[in-house]
This record gives structure tokens, sequence and C-alpha cells, in this order.
């Protein structure tokens, strides 16, 4: 019996020229930025001006509100959301790809993010200690904001896996992402270069997409072809073509 000829997925978004460039400028401005928090620049007294400013007390009547919404960049909620809606496309598209580029790319970001929050080990405002101090190697987990990069990559995944109408969610991840991170700043639970810091780090996970699809598609043909392989019962009532021969005759081959 012939088989059906395998079509590769290409990635939504090729490694081309201008993707390769644009990777390279995110993690420019990923360095730059940890090299200004480490080396106490500006930007660090810029993140104490806004902890001094203490938004959540000069508008006290959005609090309620963007306490609550700080939870879309948090990875428990986030993740179990996209992971559910992203199962059900895997069913009905019979292909896990979706849920292995979402596990991939959540798994990346909390290896790279991970790694850099132990090594600088800052603190965050609320535990701060000297005026205009980075705040470094005190052991805190601060840096980079994990809500920040985690509601670029678990939304960002939605729109770089869609089909459809994926200008209008890059753009929403945009929105949130954005919000989510200056949310944190506002509530006072991190500083902002945290969150400049995490907006490059999760870019810099969506980014990375393109150059493991190679083996998304080769793990996906193998857990879906032992998926379509699983041996199917035959339905109640009805016979084998051997029981179904003739009486007196042996089936074709018996």
């Amino acid at each position: 019996m012939p088989t059906a000829s395998r079509r590769s997925v290409s990635p939504p978004f090729p490694m081309s020229r201008g993707h390769r460039a644009l990777t390279v400028l995110v993690g420019l401005a990923y360095l730059l930025i940890v090299l200004a928090v480490v080396f106490d620049t500006s930007l660090v007294h810029l993140d104490w001006w806004l902890k001094q400013l203490r938004p959540y007390k000069r508008w006290p009547q959005v609090l309620d509100f963007l306490d609550l919404w700080v939870v879309v960049g948090q990875r428990g909620p986030s993740a179990i959301a996209a992971c559910l809606w992203l199962g059900w496309r895997s069913v009905r598209q019979r292909t896990v790809r979706p849920l292995l580029v979402m596990v991939g790319a959540l798994l990346l970001l909390n290896i790279t993010v991970g790694s850099v929050k132990i090594l600088t080990g800052r603190l965050g405002p609320h535990y701060a200690h000297y005026l205009d101090d980075p705040e470094l190697f005190l052991g805190g987990t601060i840096f980079p904001s994990g809500h920040t990069a985690n509601s670029v990559v678990t939304w960002g995944v939605l729109a770089y896996l869609a089909v459809r109408w994926r200008r209008t969610g890059t753009a929403l991840v945009a929105l949130v992402a954005a919000s989510v991170g200056l949310t944190t700043v506002y509530l006072g639970t991190h500083w902002f270069s945290d969150v400049l810091a995490g907006w490059a780090a999760g870019a810099l996970v969506l980014l990375a997409l393109p150059a493991g699809e190679p083996l998304v598609t080769a793990v996906d043909r193998r857990i879906t072809g032992l998926w379509r392989a699983a041996p199917v019962r035959a339905a109640p009532g009805r016979l084998s073509p051997a029981s179904s021969a003739p009486p007196g005759r042996h089936a074709p081959g018996g």
C-alpha cells in the first residue's frame, strides 16, 4: 500500500539574514543591560528613582486590578492555560508539534533566565539596602524579571504557532508583555532594568525557536507515527475477512 508523503513543517519565522541580525541586536541589547546593572550606571539610578516614586501609593486606584493582571505573566497559570489550548490543537490536528514547541520554549526560558538570576543574585526593590546600589550578589532571584520574560515567551509561542491572525497576535503579545513588565515596576516587585532584561531574554527565546524546528519535526514524526500506527479494534458485530468466507472454503491465503 503506498504511503502518503509527509511534508516537513517550515518554521513560521525562518532564520533569514534579517532574523539573524535581529537576534544579534537583541542579544547585544541584553548584554548591555546586564553590564549597565553590574557596573552601576545611570540605569541603576533610574531604578532607584522609580522605586522612590512608589507608583502603587501614588495611584492606588488601579492597585487591585494590576495586582490581578500581573498573574498573566506568572509561569504556572499562563503555562497551564496555553498548554491546554495547544493540547486541544494537537489532538484535533493529530500532531504534537504545538506542545513540543511550547515545552521547548519554556525549558529554554527556565535555563537561560534562571542561570542569570542565580549568577547575579539581585535583590528586589522591597528588599534593597543601599541607595543607588544595584543590590547584586546578595542571594536574590529578581534579575531578569521572570514575569516579563514568561509573558513574552508563553503568549509569544501562541503567536508563533498561529496560522491566521499572526500579526494581530504578535501585536497583542507585545501589548501584554509591555503591560505585565510595567505592572511589576508599578507594584515595586521589580526594578525597571529587570523588566528591560526580561523583555530581551524572552525575545531571544522566541528568536531561537526556528533553529529548533528540525528537532521538533523529527520528534513529532516519531510520536505521530506511533500514534497513527496504533492498532484499530474491529467494531462489534463485524467479521474479519477470514471468518466471512463461505462454508467449506478456505479464506484466501489460508
